[in-house]
């Protein structure tokens, strides 16, 4: 195969895409043209990305600006879903890896690339997801993976390349997490961390506050939902982003959305990595509330089997594919009626239901209460019973005579 000649690199700026840049035109002799997505990382990872691209190598530096993309057209997809992959981790690098990788596709095509490269390990997640949503979208661009290529090996190595190639980055050999961070979440990965028998260090943690120095006194936060999505808090209407960022700040404070978790990976092995998702956690606890009120049984225990589903779909890199499509309209057409607001009280880490309200809320106080009422004949309960506990009636019978 040809080597491409100009080539599409996805880039963050952070040690592996910032080595790529020389790499790929020592290597490969081609343009590299750096496309980044600014889905909420934070003026600190952007400042400067630009003008640090072009002065190691890059000939052209897109910055795209996806941030309210990003919240309405995938996080609040994911929010309808409730998907949650294994018990805890909120998805907040999985989903993001999609949109990244159709902008660094779209730059591609309207600037002539005949090829794409990213900086994702060999033994990552985030390999595949690049690569499916590569050939989702552009099927006959070359692709290249340096990780799976060069003779780097550790990040260590990688840092010693930027280091012998004047290369500016911000990690050290004693300060070599590795982190992913985007208007839902930031992931840390690496360094201590990487063997399970250790606490995480105290120093980790950026987004929010120990829940041990929270305030002593407890708050209350009240989400509106729309059809499923989130649109107001405390009763104020907010973009996408605006209400995220908001909700990012008090869950913060409360020390609200810390996760440490062993998980695994699409790849075959497991790994260890803490979370911190303090808006996102605040949204699903709410939206989790809401729905008891407004989806009946059976619909919601259905929805919560596909919720498993989509989670690993989304994990797993499986954005464009017909059945996450096919799945959203299931998880559109069951929140149509998910409409209200629900009160959430935060304290040191913890949070709890305080209110929920809906005007399409299937609870009954008539029904429910345990004053007699004439919609519930509480003596309809013997012939339910009955009904139901025939076959275990019967098996029970059986059992008896047989052992006689």
């Amino acid at each position: 195969m040809n080597k491409p000649k100009k080539v599409a690199l996805a880039y963050s700026g952070g040690l592996d895409t910032s080595v790529i840049i020389p790499w790929l035109k020592e290597n490969y002799g081609c343009d590299v043209v750096a496309v980044c997505g600014d889905i909420g990382q934070g003026a600190d990872e952007l400042n400067g990305l630009e003008a640090k691209a072009l002065r190691t190598g890059a000939s052209e530096v897109y910055i795209e600006d996806m941030r309210e993309e990003f919240v309405t057209q995938y996080l609040w997809k994911l929010v309808r879903s409730g998907g949650v992959y294994e018990h805890k981790y909120l998805l907040g690098t999985s989903v993001a890896r999609p949109l990244l990788a159709k902008k660094q596709v779209e730059v591609a095509l309207r600037t002539g690339c005949d090829g794409l490269a990213h900086g994702c390990t060999g033994k990552g997640n985030d390999q595949v997801r690049f690569e499916l949503t590569y050939k989702a979208l552009a099927p006959h661009l070359a692709v290249i993976a340096p990780w799976r290529e060069w003779s780097i090996v550790s990040r260590e190595d990688a840092i010693a390349y930027a280091q012998a190639h004047n290369v500016p980055i911000a990690q050290s050999t004693t300060k070599i997490y590795s982190r992913d961070r985007n208007i839902w979440h930031i992931s840390h990965e690496g360094g201590a961390l990487e063997d399970p028998a250790n606490a995480a260090p105290d120093d980790i943690w950026m987004l929010t506050r120990s829940p041990r120095e929270a305030p002593d006194t407890a708050a209350e936060v009240t989400i509106g939902f729309e059809a499923g999505a989130p649109v107001s808090v405390n009763g104020q209407r907010l973009s996408g982003v605006a209400l995220l960022e908001t909700l990012n700040r008090i869950g913060s404070e409360h020390g609200i959305g810390r996760i440490d978790l062993v998980e695994n990976r699409f790849v075959g092995m497991k790994s260890r990595g803490c979370y911190e998702t303090p808006g996102g956690t605040l949204i699903y606890a709410a939206h989790r509330e809401l729905e008891a009120l407004t989806l009946d049984r059976q619909t919601l225990h259905y929805k919560q089997r596909l919720a498993l589903d989509y989670a690993e779909m989304v994990y797993n890199g499986l954005w464009f594919t017909p059945l996450r499509e096919a799945l959203d309209a299931f998880f559109t057409a069951v929140g149509a009626s998910t409409t209200g607001e629900v009160t959430l009280r935060l304290y040191k880490g913890n949070l709890e239901p305080v209110s929920r309200k809906s005007p399409y809320s299937l609870y009954s106080l008539d029904i429910a209460s345990f004053t007699m009422g004439a919609s519930y004949d509480q003596k309809d309960a013997l012939g339910f019973i009955n009904l139901i506990g025939l076959p275990i009636k019967v098996r029970a019978g059986l059992a008896a005579a047989n052992s006689a």
